[in-house]
């Protein structure tokens, strides 16, 4: 009996260390919603520990009524992960409005930016923003968006229309020139798998060992 007592103990001390070492994440979290764009919906949960979720909704085609939904857990590189929290920090944890209110300015989306850890916490939803910090935040989590979206579309293609592959790779070759793919390490299993794929073809074989190779994905 003092065994099993010791046991118990055992597992309920761990539980609770586990959960206090959650609660003590802190939490950032950026959400667009842009109908006139694809996906229609998007955001993205990035913790302290380098743990993240993205999720996204929109329509399968332009032409369709039907929505595709789109969740996947990733890690975020720990270079990353500290920019991100910087920005949040420069940016003052969105504890005050960061949109700039100025007239005439494009809609490009509904967007919220929020923080949250033991001490402090913030939201601002915005959609042109004057923040240097919170311009930064915006440009990467789009940039993160667009990569994850690409390996969406490269897991469908692989399954449905191979041809397609190859077109889709090269537009992210034109976006890894321009440094605008980000976290390529998170799409690393499809684009591996396309390349062990000997039903595709050499060339789209290649091209996806390229992007790894750029992103220093090994």
């Amino acid at each position: 009996m003092p065994r099993l007592f010791q046991i118990l103990c055992l597992l309920v001390s761990s539980a609770f260390l586990a959960y206090s070492q959650t609660q003590n994440l802190a939490t950032i979290t950026f959400t667009i919603d842009f109908p006139a764009s694809q996906p229609e919906h998007y955001s993205i949960r990035v913790q302290s520990d380098g743990s993240a979720h993205y999720q996204s909704r929109g329509r399968v085609s332009e032409d369709s009524d039907q929505t595709d939904s789109f969740d996947l857990d990733f890690t975020v590189a720990a270079g990353r992960r500290q920019r991100i929290f910087e920005l949040a920090a420069k940016a003052g944890y969105f504890q005050k409005d960061v949109d700039s209110h100025h007239k005439g300015v494009a809609f490009t989306g509904k967007k919220t930016l929020s923080y949250g850890d033991a001490h402090r916490s913030g939201e601002s939803t915005y959609n042109y923003s004057s923040n240097p910090a919170v311009q930064d935040l915006t440009n990467l989590f789009q940039g993160l968006s667009a990569t994850l979206e690409f390996g969406h579309r490269l897991q469908y293609d692989r399954q449905y229309q191979k041809l397609a592959l190859d077109e889709e790779l090269k537009r992210m070759e034109e976006m890894a020139r321009s440094n605008s793919l980000v976290e390529v390490a998170a799409i690393q299993p499809i684009l591996d798998q396309i390349i062990a794929d000997s039903s595709v073809i050499n060339v789209t074989r290649a091209r996806a060992q390229r992007l790894l190779e750029q992103a220093g994905v090994h």
